[in-house]
């Protein structure tokens, strides 16, 4: 009657002077973390707003370089750099900052992306270079995904987004701004949600709707309540899963005057493929902002095509 002889004993006895396998690679813990939410969403039916692509794609292209497949994960940059909106398809456009980007690339995802390309086709033989690549590769996936939020909430978002949503909703907004970013909603929570702005609307400067799930029907949904919110400046729609066609709605809306008197800014980006905004968008809203020196969106360079394009 021996012991019981555990899978690792046993394989350390077979062969002690045997060199270590290959090790595994560790995936991100936040970037697994919201894939597998992201492959939960898929079996329930639900499409997945665009950013879990696009951090799919990032992990991609870390373990290419981990692999040394470096002129993979440049073909690969490539396609992240088209899925995120940017106009350049020229390698050496992007390494030496001299594309055109489009509208919607924020700064952060700009230089995160320069970067990345810098690491993978001018790799520097000293130093770490690859823990390098994995920071900046853990910094995209950061930013382009809702792990921010997640951690703001203290992670009762992930575990009761019911509960969250309900605390959110109670009482008067902190500091002006109803923050429901990174909270999953329904079409049911909407209706919640515009019962509180009509409620306390007087006291909003910002809503925060940022990795929401949102979809166009959803916005149009919400666009009444919104629109008449007498003092709010800033509106975030990032991260979901809007379309160019809600840009005709909410351009149509803000040439009326009366609708969003106050804001200066509707952030849009990462979306589905809302990668430019219309002319009339951008001047309706420099129209509200006089005093506002410029709007960086409009013809922020020569040689980008009019925005009026992406209502074509």
């Amino acid at each position: 009657m021996g012991t019981r002889q555990t899978k690792g004993s046993l394989a350390e006895r077979a062969s002690p002077g045997a060199a270590p396998g290959p090790r595994r690679e560790r995936p991100d813990f936040w970037a697994s973390l919201l894939l597998r939410a992201g492959d939960k969403a898929g079996r329930a039916g639900a499409g997945m707003p665009p950013y879990h692509r696009r951090v799919g794609m990032v992990q991609e292209l870390l373990r290419m370089v981990r692999q040394g497949r470096r002129e993979e994960a440049g073909t690969l940059l490539q396609h992240l750099r088209q899925d995120l909106g940017m106009e350049s398809t020229s390698l050496d456009d992007v390494l030496y900052r001299y594309a055109s980007f489009r509208n919607l690339v924020d700064p952060i995802t700009h230089d995160l992306i320069i970067s990345l390309a810098r690491y993978i086709h001018c790799p520097k033989p000293e130093g770490d270079a690859l823990g390098a690549m994995e920071k900046l590769c853990r910094q995209l996936t950061y930013h382009l995904s809702p792990h921010s939020q997640w951690r703001r909430h203290r992670g009762l978002v992930k575990r009761k987004p019911q509960a969250c949503l309900k605390a959110v909703l109670a009482g008067s907004p902190p500091d002006n701004t109803v923050d429901l970013s990174g909270i999953p909603l329904t079409s049911r929570d909407l209706e919640r949600v515009t019962s509180y702005l009509q409620r306390c609307g007087e006291q909003v400067d910002s809503v925060e709707l940022g990795f929401t799930g949102l979809t166009d029907d959803m916005v149009l949904q919400l666009l009444p309540a919104l629109s008449t919110l007498p003092r709010l400046t800033t509106l975030a729609l990032n991260g979901n899963q809007l379309t160019r066609a809600v840009l005709r709605d909410l351009t149509d809306i803000l040439k009326d005057p009366s609708k969003f008197p106050n804001v200066t800014w509707i952030d849009l980006g990462n979306n589905v493929d809302i990668f430019s905004l219309p002319q009339p968008f951008l001047l309706s809203l420099r129209k509200r902002s006089p005093k506002q020196g410029h709007l960086p969106t409009i013809l922020e360079l020569g040689g980008s095509q009019p925005a009026e394009d992406t209502l074509r």
